[in-house]
């Protein structure tokens, strides 16, 4: 059975899709912990992140990388926040988070609610910026 994210990256369950290339996808989370929190994922459906091999796991952390430089440009924030901690889908990813403290990256502290438009607007200026990224 396929994960959830796996049907995401099939387009079985819509997403506000920020970057994909023939490896990885990387698409706004919906409940977000800040504006431009987004997922990074490998479309290789594997479940710990240690168990991609060494030149999937370099080149997922690559383009996380790009992804991140394309959300600092468009939320104000300090820096970008990464995380793995993978267990609510069995699936690798890594959380991208805008943060200006340390604190902004618990995940315990209640989501910030945004509407789909303001997903959808976010999602827009995100793809923009990671574009001129070439």
């Amino acid at each position: 059975m396929s994960t959830l994210f796996t049907r995401i990256i099939q387009g079985e369950i819509p997403s506000y899709k920020v970057a994909e290339n023939d490896q990885f996808y990387a698409f706004l989370d919906i409940n977000p912990l800040a504006e431009g929190h987004t997922l990074v994922i490998p479309k290789q459906e594997v479940d710990n992140i240690v168990d991609l091999d060494d030149q999937m796991h370099a080149d997922l952390w690559n383009f996380a990388k790009k992804i991140a430089k394309a959300i600092k440009e468009v939320v104000p924030c300090k820096k970008i926040g990464f995380t793995v901690i993978g267990l609510e889908v069995p699936h690798a990813h890594i959380h991208l988070i805008p943060i200006n403290t340390i604190y902004d990256m618990d995940f315990k502290k209640e989501k910030t609610p945004f509407s789909p438009d303001q997903l959808q607007q976010t999602c827009l200026k995100i793809q923009a910026a990671y574009a001129k990224l070439g």
